[in-house]
């Protein structure tokens, strides 16, 4: 007996103290899988997608402009390289980035496939049977008959007028519909699939870049043309461009002229002459805000537009170091425009020019300003340095930025100076170190030249999305029974419906059904 019991009870308590047996590499993986493949992972997923791509607005990004990178680096010795190494100054290609987008697409695909087969069951199946006590579901009614006639038949028909799928059974109606449900729950997650392909397709292959084009000028779609330029992982170079060009040939600007809305832009727009191949015929193109000319694929968007002075500076010897238009970059609403003029090349001494062009420029209690965009009272106000020549290192430098590291600032009588020309007019720089003369000025346009190849993809994924929600949210699952049955010699008609999900409108649908039962009795 003592052995019996022992081999009785042993089983017993094993399995209360001994530990689960452990699930070894194949049941981790299962249970990563599930968990990867989960709603909630992905939901958490797109929280951390929406949330990792905040930095790419907030810190600037080396794609973009590398310029104010490195002026980020410089301003904050500690937080820069720290940033650099989380990889915020390049985030759309950073390694946690990727990480969370590849995450992503495998969570949605691994919800979305195993659903499919659960789906295209349903959809096989049969309406079920009728439950046994059909008095027990929200929606019910019953009423007794004569005869039962052909009330079943009737049944079938009026549900089948309410797109239900119907089916027959001993003595009662099964009817199920809604099943565009399921589909629009899946058609919303497929979606989403669509619209990262899209998104990875325009980031593998595609490409952005913007110019700055003084008006006269001309720009050949080639990388050393491009002010800054973003490609994607897999593009290959100038032999990914298409070979187009193009010359702006006039910019016209129309800026309202009184009213509290004074100096607002109303419209401007960019003459084109362009070529889509070095062979191909000239042709012309109204260029205007979200009218974009479209060539071989690219995209050209006219961005901004500002004022270019045009101006020569002579060295002191008499020969001009610099002579043509120099972009100057808006500052203000009234587009009072920074800007330098370099002419590392004059003799004996090297020339560098920063200030400001005013376009309507009238003297305030703080100086020059300019009071309207328009170009009324054209003015120059700027300064003047002067240095050694310096041998040339090959190291990029921003146009729009004076190095003065090694410049001296010009002075006169002791005080800094400063000159202001107008159109026509003509400054002699202190020590005889040359002349600066303003001859006018010409307008410049920004241009973007982008291409996105997955953007219709990704558009598509968005409107399937919205489709697919729509489905999920207007379609409303349910189920329906008729049931004719003897009880003590009478014959009751029983009708009954549920709602798989929220309630809507079933008691309503259920004394409709029973009217168009009870019409079809008394005729």
């Amino acid at each position: 007996m003592t052995e019996v019991k022992d081999s009785i009870t042993a089983p017993t308590g094993n399995s209360g103290n001994e530990p689960p047996p452990a699930l070894g590499l194949v049941g981790w993986l299962r249970w990563a899988w599930r968990q990867l493949t989960s709603m909630k992972t992905a939901l958490v997923l797109l929280f951390l997608l929406a949330l990792g791509a905040v930095p790419g607005s907030l810190v600037p990004q080396t794609p973009i402009d590398p310029i104010k990178v490195s002026d980020f680096l410089t301003a904050h010795p500690k937080l820069g390289p720290l940033y650099d190494k989380l990889g915020l100054f390049d985030v759309y290609k950073s390694a946690w980035f990727s990480a969370i987008y590849l995450l992503l697409f495998i969570s949605l695909i691994g919800c979305v496939v195993p659903r499919l087969s659960v789906y295209f069951k349903a959809l096989r199946a049969r309406p079920p049977k009728p439950p046994r006590n059909l008095n027990r579901l929200p929606g019910y009614q019953s009423f007794e008959v004569d005869s039962p006639g052909d009330v079943l038949e009737v049944a079938k028909r009026e549900l089948k007028r309410r797109r239900f799928r119907v089916e027959s059974y001993d003595g009662a109606v099964g009817a199920e519909r809604g099943y565009l449900r399921e589909a629009g729950n899946l058609l919303f997650h497929f979606s989403l699939i669509v619209a990262l392909i899209g998104i990875a397709w325009g980031s593998l292959f595609g490409y952005h870049g913007t110019v700055l084009v003084v008006v006269g000028n001309g720009f050949s779609n080639s990388l050393a043309q491009y002010d800054d330029f973003t490609p994607g992982r897999a593009f290959g170079g100038d032999d990914d461009l298409p070979p187009f060009s193009l010359t702006v040939k006039d910019f016209q600007v129309r800026f309202q002229q009184d009213g509290p809305q004074k100096g607002a832009a109303r419209s401007f727009k960019a003459q084109l002459s362009y070529q889509e191949t070095p062979d191909a015929p000239e042709k012309s193109y109204l260029l205007e805000v979200n009218h974009p000319l479209k060539l071989d694929g690219s995209n050209i968007f006219l961005l901004g537009h500002g004022y270019a002075p045009r101006v020569t500076v002579r060295d002191g010897q008499g020969n001009v170091a610099f002579s043509g238009p120099a972009p100057f970059l808006p500052q203000d609403a009234n587009f009072s425009s920074f800007g330098v003029i370099k002419a590392p090349d004059a003799r004996p001494k090297t020339l560098g020019f920063e200030g400001y062009f005013l376009p309507t420029a009238v003297i305030g209690q703080q100086g020059p300003v300019s009071v309207f965009p328009d170009s009324l009272n054209p003015a120059l106000v700027m300064t003047g340095y002067y240095g050694r020549p310096q041998p040339e290192t090959g190291k990029p430098q921003s146009v729009y930025q004076l190095d003065k590291t090694k410049l001296t600032q010009f002075t006169q009588n002791g005080d800094k100076w400063r000159f202001q020309l107008a159109p026509g007019q003509s400054v002699t720089l202190p020590d005889k170190a040359g002349s600066i003369t303003f001859n006018g000025y010409s307008r410049w346009v920004k241009l973007q030249v982008s291409h996105t190849p997955g953007t219709n993809l990704a558009l598509a994924g968005i409107l399937l999305a919205i489709l697919g929600l729509m489905g999920s949210l207007f379609v409303h699952p349910r189920r329906t029974w008729v049931r004719v049955r003897e009880t003590d010699g009478r014959t009751v008609v029983e009708v009954a419906g549920l709602d798989r999900g929220l309630e809507r409108g079933l008691g309503d649908e259920i004394d409709a059904i029973v009217k168009a039962l009870r019409k079809q009795e008394q005729v």
